[in-house]
């Protein structure tokens, strides 16, 4: 069914004020994957954050200008499903690897991320960036280490104090 204008129009702000927000994007190609595995798809990127579409080029190449992702305008080829990550910059590519495990129909062709189109081999790469809540806790524990070893180097001079009377009453009680 054609799209009226005012709906392209609706949908391209749509589409143009998820990009303007988004930290990456995923282009796929969809060819071959039936209703149902789309709508799987689309379940999965519902529940993980992801705002994942199929737009027309003509439309997404005018959603995506004046946004960080009008380098991915020349990657807009054949069907093409846009993954665009709101939450972290890997949930994307992690939603797009993961159904491509078993759903081979869906091949990824661009990524961008911080207004860069990076090669399909990248994806990998991109969906290795932990979360959000996963960087905070490596962030607290390279935070908290120092912290830790200076405890440890106070209470050190103490506990091997108590080690060494431990050892000579062993002994004594051993004689």
């Amino acid at each position: 069914m054609a799209l009226r204008l005012e709906d392209k129009k609706a949908l391209v702000a749509e589409v143009n004020a998820v990009a303007a927000t988004a930290y990456s994007a995923v282009i796929a190609e969809y060819r071959g994957l039936t209703v149902s595995q789309m709508t799987d798809l689309r379940a999965k990127a519902r529940a993980s954050g992801v705002y994942l579409r199929v737009v027309k080029n003509t439309l997404a190449r005018r959603a995506v200008q004046g946004t960080d992702f009008e380098c991915v305008q020349s990657a807009l080829k054949g069907p093409l499903v846009l993954a665009f990550s709101q939450e972290d910059p890997g949930s994307a590519a992690r939603l797009v690897k993961d159904f491509a495990k078993a759903n081979d129909k869906l091949v990824t062709v661009s990524v961008s991320v911080g207004g860069q189109l990076l090669p399909a081999s990248d994806l990998e790469r991109l969906a290795s960036l932990p979360t959000r809540e996963q960087a905070l806790a490596m962030l607290m524990g390279v935070m908290k280490a120092p912290i830790e070893k200076f405890v440890r180097t106070l209470a050190e001079p103490h506990a091997k104090l108590v080690r060494t009377v431990a050892a000579v009453r062993d002994a004594k009680q051993a004689a």
